[in-house]
Protein backbone atom coordinates (compact mmCIF):
# COMPACT_ATOMS: atom_id res chain seq x y z
CA UNK A 1 0.00 0.00 0.00
CA UNK A 2 1.39 3.37 -1.08
CA UNK A 3 2.32 5.96 1.56
CA UNK A 4 2.64 9.72 1.52
CA UNK A 5 6.41 9.21 1.35
CA UNK A 6 5.99 7.24 -1.90
CA UNK A 7 3.96 10.10 -3.36
CA UNK A 8 6.64 12.63 -2.33
CA UNK A 9 9.39 10.55 -3.94
CA UNK A 10 7.39 10.15 -7.16
CA UNK A 11 6.88 13.92 -7.45
CA UNK A 12 10.38 14.80 -6.17
CA UNK A 13 9.25 16.94 -3.26
CA UNK A 14 9.21 16.60 0.52
CA UNK A 15 6.52 14.82 2.54
CA UNK A 16 5.67 18.19 4.07
CA UNK A 17 4.94 19.63 0.63
CA UNK A 18 2.60 16.74 -0.23
CA UNK A 19 0.86 17.24 3.11
CA UNK A 20 0.39 20.92 2.32
CA UNK A 21 -1.22 19.99 -1.00
CA UNK A 22 -3.56 17.51 0.66
CA UNK A 23 -4.62 20.04 3.27
CA UNK A 24 -4.55 23.05 0.92
CA UNK A 25 -2.26 25.07 3.17
CA UNK A 26 -0.04 27.89 2.01
CA UNK A 27 0.79 28.96 -1.54
CA UNK A 28 0.83 26.04 -3.99
CA UNK A 29 1.25 26.27 -7.73
CA UNK A 30 -1.34 24.59 -9.92
CA UNK A 31 1.41 22.57 -11.58
CA UNK A 32 2.59 21.19 -8.22
CA UNK A 33 -0.94 20.24 -7.19
CA UNK A 34 -1.52 18.57 -10.55
CA UNK A 35 1.67 16.48 -10.22
CA UNK A 36 0.85 15.46 -6.63
CA UNK A 37 -2.68 14.33 -7.50
CA UNK A 38 -1.40 12.54 -10.60
CA UNK A 39 1.13 10.66 -8.47
CA UNK A 40 -1.56 9.78 -5.94
CA UNK A 41 -3.69 8.32 -8.73
CA UNK A 42 -0.82 6.38 -10.26
CA UNK A 43 0.16 4.92 -6.87
CA UNK A 44 -3.46 4.43 -5.77
CA UNK A 45 -2.69 6.39 -2.62
CA UNK A 46 -5.65 6.98 -0.27
CA UNK A 47 -5.13 9.78 2.30
CA UNK A 48 -6.04 9.02 5.88
CA UNK A 49 -9.16 11.16 6.26
CA UNK A 50 -9.21 10.97 10.05
CA UNK A 51 -5.58 12.09 10.26
CA UNK A 52 -6.29 14.92 7.85
CA UNK A 53 -9.33 16.04 9.85
CA UNK A 54 -7.28 16.08 13.05
CA UNK A 55 -4.63 18.16 11.29
CA UNK A 56 -7.17 20.62 9.88
CA UNK A 57 -9.41 20.45 12.97
CA UNK A 58 -12.27 20.00 10.50
CA UNK A 59 -13.55 16.82 8.85
CA UNK A 60 -16.27 18.19 6.52
CA UNK A 61 -18.42 15.31 7.75
CA UNK A 62 -21.87 15.70 9.31
CA UNK A 63 -23.46 13.04 11.49
CA UNK A 64 -27.15 12.29 10.87
CA UNK A 65 -29.09 10.17 13.35
CA UNK A 66 -32.63 9.19 12.36
CA UNK A 67 -35.04 6.76 14.05
CA UNK A 68 -35.95 4.49 11.13
CA UNK A 69 -34.46 4.60 7.63
CA UNK A 70 -37.24 2.31 6.36
CA UNK A 71 -39.88 4.94 7.15
CA UNK A 72 -40.57 6.91 3.94
CA UNK A 73 -40.55 10.30 5.69
CA UNK A 74 -37.11 9.75 7.21
CA UNK A 75 -35.67 8.16 4.09
CA UNK A 76 -36.81 11.17 2.05
CA UNK A 77 -35.41 13.68 4.52
CA UNK A 78 -32.11 11.75 4.69
CA UNK A 79 -31.81 11.85 0.90
CA UNK A 80 -32.33 15.62 0.83
CA UNK A 81 -29.97 16.24 3.75
CA UNK A 82 -27.24 14.25 1.99
CA UNK A 83 -27.85 16.16 -1.26
CA UNK A 84 -27.68 19.63 0.31
CA UNK A 85 -24.71 18.70 2.51
CA UNK A 86 -22.75 17.32 -0.45
CA UNK A 87 -23.43 20.45 -2.49
CA UNK A 88 -22.02 22.44 0.44
CA UNK A 89 -18.83 20.38 0.60
CA UNK A 90 -19.86 17.99 3.38
CA UNK A 91 -20.40 14.25 3.50
CA UNK A 92 -22.93 12.45 5.69
CA UNK A 93 -22.36 9.71 8.25
CA UNK A 94 -25.81 8.11 8.59
CA UNK A 95 -26.94 6.36 11.79
CA UNK A 96 -30.22 4.45 12.22
CA UNK A 97 -31.16 4.45 15.92
CA UNK A 98 -34.44 2.48 15.69
CA UNK A 99 -35.46 4.49 18.78
CA UNK A 100 -33.10 2.39 20.90
CA UNK A 101 -31.55 4.46 23.73
CA UNK A 102 -28.35 2.42 23.91
CA UNK A 103 -27.94 2.46 20.14
CA UNK A 104 -28.50 6.20 19.95
CA UNK A 105 -25.95 6.86 22.70
CA UNK A 106 -23.42 4.55 21.01
CA UNK A 107 -23.89 6.42 17.75
CA UNK A 108 -23.42 9.79 19.46
CA UNK A 109 -20.17 8.56 21.00
CA UNK A 110 -19.04 7.17 17.64
CA UNK A 111 -19.75 10.47 15.86
CA UNK A 112 -17.79 12.43 18.46
CA UNK A 113 -14.87 9.99 18.19
CA UNK A 114 -15.02 10.26 14.39
CA UNK A 115 -14.43 14.03 14.63
CA UNK A 116 -17.59 15.00 12.75
CA UNK A 117 -18.08 18.76 12.49
CA UNK A 118 -21.69 18.65 13.69
CA UNK A 119 -24.79 16.50 14.06
CA UNK A 120 -28.34 16.64 12.74
CA UNK A 121 -30.49 14.76 15.23
CA UNK A 122 -33.79 13.27 14.07
CA UNK A 123 -33.99 10.63 16.82
CA UNK A 124 -34.61 11.72 20.39
CA UNK A 125 -34.66 8.97 23.00
CA UNK A 126 -32.07 10.33 25.44
CA UNK A 127 -32.42 12.91 28.19
CA UNK A 128 -31.93 16.53 27.22
CA UNK A 129 -28.74 16.85 29.28
CA UNK A 130 -27.05 14.15 27.19
CA UNK A 131 -27.60 16.16 24.01
CA UNK A 132 -26.47 19.39 25.67
CA UNK A 133 -23.22 17.73 26.74
CA UNK A 134 -22.24 16.80 23.17
CA UNK A 135 -20.23 20.01 22.95
CA UNK A 136 -20.42 20.42 19.19
CA UNK A 137 -22.86 22.07 16.75
CA UNK A 138 -26.19 20.22 16.90
CA UNK A 139 -29.47 20.82 15.06
CA UNK A 140 -32.60 18.84 15.91
CA UNK A 141 -35.62 17.88 13.86
CA UNK A 142 -39.01 18.22 15.56
CA UNK A 143 -37.77 18.61 19.13
CA UNK A 144 -36.94 21.56 21.37
CA UNK A 145 -34.07 20.51 23.60
CA UNK A 146 -32.85 23.75 25.13
CA UNK A 147 -32.56 27.49 24.58
CA UNK A 148 -29.15 26.96 22.98
CA UNK A 149 -29.94 24.21 20.44
CA UNK A 150 -31.64 25.22 17.16
CA UNK A 151 -34.44 23.07 15.77
CA UNK A 152 -36.35 22.71 12.50
CA UNK A 153 -40.01 21.72 12.39
CA UNK A 154 -43.14 21.96 10.31
CA UNK A 155 -46.10 23.94 11.60
CA UNK A 156 -47.76 20.84 13.06
CA UNK A 157 -50.48 22.78 14.86
CA UNK A 158 -51.58 24.46 11.64
CA UNK A 159 -51.54 21.06 9.94
CA UNK A 160 -53.83 19.60 12.59
CA UNK A 161 -56.21 22.52 12.13
CA UNK A 162 -56.24 22.28 8.33
CA UNK A 163 -56.88 18.52 8.33
CA UNK A 164 -59.70 18.75 10.88
CA UNK A 165 -61.35 21.78 9.28
CA UNK A 166 -61.38 19.95 5.95
CA UNK A 167 -63.18 16.94 7.45
CA UNK A 168 -65.70 19.21 9.19
CA UNK A 169 -66.23 21.21 6.00
CA UNK A 170 -66.94 17.95 4.17
CA UNK A 171 -69.72 17.14 6.63
CA UNK A 172 -68.07 14.69 9.06
CA UNK A 173 -69.98 14.30 12.33
CA UNK A 174 -67.66 11.91 14.21
CA UNK A 175 -63.94 12.21 13.60
CA UNK A 176 -61.09 10.04 14.86
CA UNK A 177 -57.51 11.19 15.20
CA UNK A 178 -54.84 8.49 15.17
CA UNK A 179 -51.92 10.29 16.79
CA UNK A 180 -48.33 9.53 17.60
CA UNK A 181 -47.62 8.74 21.23
CA UNK A 182 -48.48 11.86 23.21
CA UNK A 183 -46.00 11.05 26.00
CA UNK A 184 -43.07 11.81 23.71
CA UNK A 185 -41.92 15.43 23.95
CA UNK A 186 -42.01 16.03 20.21
CA UNK A 187 -43.28 19.06 18.34
CA UNK A 188 -45.40 16.71 16.20
CA UNK A 189 -47.74 16.46 19.21
CA UNK A 190 -49.09 19.82 18.05
CA UNK A 191 -50.99 17.94 15.33
CA UNK A 192 -53.13 16.55 18.14
CA UNK A 193 -53.46 20.00 19.73
CA UNK A 194 -54.66 21.47 16.43
CA UNK A 195 -57.17 18.64 16.06
CA UNK A 196 -58.54 18.90 19.61
CA UNK A 197 -58.90 22.69 19.54
CA UNK A 198 -60.75 22.52 16.21
CA UNK A 199 -63.24 19.74 17.05
CA UNK A 200 -64.03 21.38 20.40
CA UNK A 201 -64.53 24.76 18.77
CA UNK A 202 -67.05 23.22 16.35
CA UNK A 203 -68.59 20.84 18.95
CA UNK A 204 -67.75 17.77 16.84
CA UNK A 205 -67.96 14.26 18.32
CA UNK A 206 -64.43 12.83 18.30
CA UNK A 207 -62.13 10.06 19.47
CA UNK A 208 -58.33 9.88 19.82
CA UNK A 209 -56.12 6.77 19.74
CA UNK A 210 -52.32 6.71 20.10
CA UNK A 211 -49.63 4.60 18.48
CA UNK A 212 -46.98 2.80 20.52
CA UNK A 213 -44.26 4.67 22.39
CA UNK A 214 -41.40 2.60 20.96
CA UNK A 215 -41.01 3.03 17.25
CA UNK A 216 -42.92 2.76 14.00
CA UNK A 217 -44.64 -0.61 14.18
CA UNK A 218 -46.57 -1.23 10.98
CA UNK A 219 -48.32 -4.35 12.30
CA UNK A 220 -49.52 -2.25 15.22
CA UNK A 221 -51.13 0.25 12.84
CA UNK A 222 -53.34 -2.53 11.48
CA UNK A 223 -54.44 -3.54 14.99
CA UNK A 224 -55.16 0.07 16.02
CA UNK A 225 -57.25 0.80 12.94
CA UNK A 226 -59.18 -2.49 13.17
CA UNK A 227 -60.05 -1.85 16.84
CA UNK A 228 -60.95 1.76 16.08
CA UNK A 229 -63.66 0.83 13.58
CA UNK A 230 -64.82 -2.08 15.75
CA UNK A 231 -65.43 0.23 18.71
CA UNK A 232 -66.67 3.17 16.62
CA UNK A 233 -68.50 1.84 13.54
CA UNK A 234 -70.20 5.22 13.08
CA UNK A 235 -66.95 7.07 12.31
CA UNK A 236 -67.22 9.13 9.15
CA UNK A 237 -63.87 10.94 9.29
CA UNK A 238 -60.27 10.02 10.17
CA UNK A 239 -57.27 12.30 10.56
CA UNK A 240 -54.19 10.06 10.63
CA UNK A 241 -50.88 11.41 11.94
CA UNK A 242 -49.00 9.92 8.99
CA UNK A 243 -49.71 8.86 5.42
CA UNK A 244 -48.71 5.30 6.31
CA UNK A 245 -51.40 5.12 8.99
CA UNK A 246 -53.86 6.70 6.55
CA UNK A 247 -53.03 3.92 4.07
CA UNK A 248 -53.96 1.36 6.72
CA UNK A 249 -57.26 3.20 7.28
CA UNK A 250 -58.04 2.96 3.56
CA UNK A 251 -57.23 -0.74 3.62
CA UNK A 252 -59.54 -1.36 6.60
CA UNK A 253 -62.35 0.65 5.01
CA UNK A 254 -62.11 -1.55 1.93
CA UNK A 255 -62.20 -4.71 4.08
CA UNK A 256 -65.29 -3.47 5.92
CA UNK A 257 -67.05 -2.40 2.76
CA UNK A 258 -66.99 1.27 3.73
CA UNK A 259 -66.74 3.59 0.75
CA UNK A 260 -64.15 6.37 0.70
CA UNK A 261 -65.04 9.23 0.66
CA UNK A 262 -68.79 8.55 0.65
CA UNK A 263 -68.90 6.73 4.03
CA UNK A 264 -65.54 7.67 5.55
CA UNK A 265 -63.30 10.60 4.68
CA UNK A 266 -59.57 10.30 5.36
CA UNK A 267 -56.74 12.82 5.73
CA UNK A 268 -53.09 11.85 6.25
CA UNK A 269 -50.00 13.80 7.25
CA UNK A 270 -46.49 14.09 5.73
CA UNK A 271 -47.03 14.24 1.98
CA UNK A 272 -44.52 11.45 1.29
CA UNK A 273 -44.00 10.43 -2.33
CA UNK A 274 -45.41 6.94 -1.82
CA UNK A 275 -48.76 8.61 -1.11
CA UNK A 276 -48.95 9.51 -4.79
CA UNK A 277 -49.52 5.83 -5.58
CA UNK A 278 -52.44 5.31 -3.17
CA UNK A 279 -55.89 4.64 -4.57
CA UNK A 280 -58.03 6.57 -4.06
CA UNK A 281 -55.71 9.57 -4.01
CA UNK A 282 -54.93 10.55 -0.40
CA UNK A 283 -55.76 13.98 0.97
CA UNK A 284 -52.89 14.94 3.25
CA UNK A 285 -51.03 17.68 5.06
CA UNK A 286 -47.77 18.05 3.15
CA UNK A 287 -44.65 18.78 5.14
CA UNK A 288 -41.96 20.75 3.25
CA UNK A 289 -39.52 17.83 3.52
CA UNK A 290 -36.98 19.28 1.10
CA UNK A 291 -37.01 22.68 2.84
CA UNK A 292 -36.71 21.05 6.28
CA UNK A 293 -33.58 19.23 5.10
CA UNK A 294 -32.11 22.34 3.45
CA UNK A 295 -32.77 24.48 6.53
CA UNK A 296 -31.23 21.90 8.89
CA UNK A 297 -28.07 21.63 6.77
CA UNK A 298 -27.71 25.41 6.41
CA UNK A 299 -28.21 26.00 10.14
CA UNK A 300 -25.61 23.40 11.04
CA UNK A 301 -23.00 24.59 8.54
CA UNK A 302 -23.51 28.22 9.56
CA UNK A 303 -23.02 27.21 13.20
CA UNK A 304 -19.92 25.18 12.30
CA UNK A 305 -18.52 28.27 10.60
CA UNK A 306 -19.18 30.44 13.64
CA UNK A 307 -22.30 32.24 12.43
CA UNK A 308 -25.11 32.86 14.91
CA UNK A 309 -28.25 30.95 13.90
CA UNK A 310 -31.92 31.28 14.93
CA UNK A 311 -33.12 28.71 17.47
CA UNK A 312 -36.71 28.34 16.23
CA UNK A 313 -37.28 27.40 12.60
CA UNK A 314 -40.89 26.47 11.88
CA UNK A 315 -41.83 25.94 8.23
CA UNK A 316 -45.35 26.13 6.72
CA UNK A 317 -47.38 23.06 5.77
CA UNK A 318 -49.78 22.71 2.85
CA UNK A 319 -53.17 21.01 2.52
CA UNK A 320 -53.29 18.67 -0.47
CA UNK A 321 -56.90 17.69 -1.17
CA UNK A 322 -57.53 14.56 -3.24
CA UNK A 323 -60.11 11.80 -3.60
CA UNK A 324 -60.26 10.56 0.04
CA UNK A 325 -62.18 13.68 1.08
Amino acid sequence: MATIKDVAERVGVSVTTVSRVLNNRGYLSEDLKRRVYQAMEELNYQPNELARSLFRKKSNIIGLIIPDISHPFFSEIAIHIETFAYKSGYKILLCNSQLDKKKEKDYLNMLKASQVDGIIMGSHTLDTEEYKSINMPLVTLDRQLSESIPYVSSDHYKGGQLATKLLIRKGCKKIAHISGNLKLHLLAKARYDGFIDTVKKHSINHVVVQTDLNGFKYDEYKKIVTELFLKHPDLDGVFASSDLIAAQVLKECKRLGKRVPEDVKVVGFDGIRVGEFMMPGLSTIQQPIKDIAKTAVKLLIDWINGTEVPRENILPVKLIEKETT
